[in-house]
């Protein structure tokens, strides 16, 4: 399985913190799929997302794409608009599973914007920023991945979609 791991953080970007939760996902993503993963850190800006979802999707053609970071409610949280812009599929049972796991063990899950979505035969799916998060998260969702990623696989070669204008994302 292909994989990339995108970390969303104005901060970690310019050299300012050090990106934990990144390296986190690599290490349950290579421990639980045995698969390596790619990894890259862009700031807090929509176009910089996108730009980097659709090479890795449409370039790379990566199996699974998780992002970490960008999902609350500051106005510098762009990821789920991002992801919304490059998708052309949703897939919200991945989110509303982490939601539901999540409140579980906080009121502030609610907070999360995460989405999930489809864009030709990867599958997007936001996590949140922190690492207590990050793991708390993708135990929920890591047992679904690699039959989602399957299903996906299906057929031949990279599903091509035509675009009307600026309107990308089909939903």
């Amino acid at each position: 399985m292909r994989i990339g791991v995108l970390t969303v953080s104005d901060r970690s970007s310019r050299g300012e913190t050090e990106d934990r939760s990144g390296p986190l996902i690599a290490e349950l993503i290579k421990d639980r799929l045995g698969s390596d993963v790619r990894g890259s850190i862009v700031p807090d800006e929509q176009d910089q997302i996108e730009r980097l979802l659709r090479a890795w999707s449409d370039d790379l053609e990566l199996d699974l794409v998780l992002t970490t970071g960008g999902t609350g409610f500051s106005p510098r949280d762009v990821t789920p608009e991002a992801t919304s812009a490059v998708v052309h599929r949703l897939a919200p049972g991945f989110t509303e599973a982490m939601r539901a796991a999540s409140l579980q063990i906080t009121p502030h899950a609610m907070l999360s914007r995460s989405v999930a979505g489809i864009r030709g035969k990867t599958l997007i799916i936001n996590l949140p920023g922190s690492p207590k998060a990050v793991q708390e998260n993708l135990e929920v969702i890591l047992p679904a991945i690699p039959h989602a990623v399957e299903l996906l696989q299906q057929g031949e070669g990279p599903v091509k979609y035509q675009h009307a204008g600026q309107n990308e994302h089909l939903h």
